[in-house]
C-alpha cells in the first residue's frame, strides 16, 4: 500500500514512524522551511529533519496547486494527515483511492479546528484524546475510524499534554490502519450535539489581566506554553510568564506584591506565585530574581486598554 504522509511539527513525527510500519511511505509532504532566531536562517521542520534522516522522499509545495499536482502524480493509495497546517482541497482529497486519514489531537467533535490541545486546558476539560478520522471538505468533520482518551493531568501545559498525544496518535497509527485498509474497521459519523471549535491562537490571548480569575490564568499559563506564551506588561516592560502556582496570599487584583521574596499576583478569586518568569529581552528567571532586579518593589500590570 503506497501513501503520503503530510505534517509538519514535532508532535506529527510519532505517526509518521507508525505509518511506516503498515505502508510503503513513497512521499512526505511538509511546510516550508521557515526563518528562526535572530539569525533569520531557513530552519527545516522537524517532520523533514526526521523523514530526511530516515532515507524518506521529501517535498515542500509553496502553494495549494503545487501540492494538488505532487499528490495526483505520486500514484499514491492512502494519505496520512497530522497537523500539517494547511486544508487539502477537493482534488486534493481524490487523489488517494482510499482516501486520506487524519491523526485529530481531541475527541471529535470536540475541539475541532487549529489549537484543540490548548483549548481544552484552558477551558478546564478534565480529559481529551486522540481521534483518527476520514478527511473530508468540512473542517474536522469526516467520519471517526477510532480513538482514545487519556486524562489532563493538573499540572498538564501545552507543550507536555501535545507530546503525550502524539504518542498516543502514533500507537493508533499502528492499531488501525492495517485493519483500516484490510477493510476491517467501520467508520462511524460524528455526533452532532458537543461540537466546539478551537479557533487559532493568537499572543494577544496570552496577555494576562486584573479582570481574570485566578482558575483562568493559572490554565491559561499552563495551555500557552510552550507557545504562543502568557505574559503581563508592568511600567511598559513585557514580561513571560513560565510557571506559576496558586498561593494563599492576599493581593489587590493586577498588583504584583512580595511576600518572603516570592512574587504573588492578585486576580479575581484569589492569586499566583510567579514561580518563572522572562523579562523582554532577558533569560528565563525565578520570580524572586525577577523581584531583587526589581529591588523587592511589586507594583501594578498595566492594563490592556493601553
Amino acid at each position: 500500500m503506497r501513501a503520503a504522509f503530510l505534517g509538519t511539527p514535532s508532535a506529527a513525527v510519532p505517526s509518521l514512524a507508525a505509518l511506516m510500519d503498515v505502508t510503503d511511505v513513497v512521499m512526505v509532504v511538509t511546510r516550508p522551511d521557515s526563518a528562526k532566531g535572530r539569525s533569520g536562517r531557513p530552519t527545516p521542520p522537524p517532520v523533514k529533519v526526521a523523514a530526511t534522516e530516515w532515507g524518506l522522499q521529501v517535498v515542500q509545495p509553496e502553494s495549494r496547486g503545487e501540492l494538488d499536482s505532487l499528490l495526483q502524480d505520486a500514484g499514491i493509495d492512502v494519505g496520512v494527515v497530522v497537523a500539517y497546517g494547511r486544508i487539502l482541497s477537493p482534488a486534493a482529497l481524490a487523489s488517494a483511492p482510499a482516501g486520506f486519514v487524519n491523526v485529530h489531537f481531541s475527541l471529535l467533535p470536540r475541539w475541532r479546528g487549529a489549537a484543540p490541545v490548548e483549548r481544552a486546558i484552558l477551558e478546564g476539560d478534565e480529559s481529551t484524546g486522540v481521534t483518527l478520522m476520514h478527511l473530508d471538505e468540512g473542517l474536522d468533520t469526516g467520519p471517526v475510524i477510532a480513538g482514545v482518551e487519556t486524562p489532563i493531568a493538573p499540572d498538564e501545559t501545552g507543550g507536555s499534554l501535545t507530546g503525550r498525544l502524539a504518542y498516543l496518535g502514533g500507537m493508533l497509527i499502528d492499531d488501525a490502519m492495517s485493519e483500516l485498509l484490510a477493510g476491517r474497521l467501520h467508520t462511524a459519523p460524528q455526533l452532532r450535539a458537543g461540537v466546539t471549535i478551537a479557533n487559532r491562537l493568537d499572543r494577544s490571548e496570552g496577555r494576562i489581566d486584573a479582570s481574570w480569575t485566578v482558575a483562568y490564568a493559572e490554565r491559561a499559563i499552563r495551555a500557552f506554553s510552550p507557545r504562543p506564551g502568557a505574559w503581563f506588561s508592568i511600567e511598559g516592560t513585557r514580561c513571560r510568564v513560565h510557571r506559576a502556582s496558586f498561593s494563599d496570599e492576599g493581593v489587590t487584583p493586577g498588583a504584583i506584591a512580595p511576600f518572603n521574596g516570592v512574587a504573588v499576583l492578585g486576580l479575581e478569586g484569589g492569586s499566583l506565585a510567579l514561580e518563572s518568569v522572562q523579562p523582554a529581552g532577558k533569560a528565563v528567571m525565578t520570580g524572586t530574581a525577577w523581584l531583587n532586579g526589581r529591588r523587592g518593589a511589586g507594583g501594578h500590570i498595566d492594563p490592556t486598554s493601553e
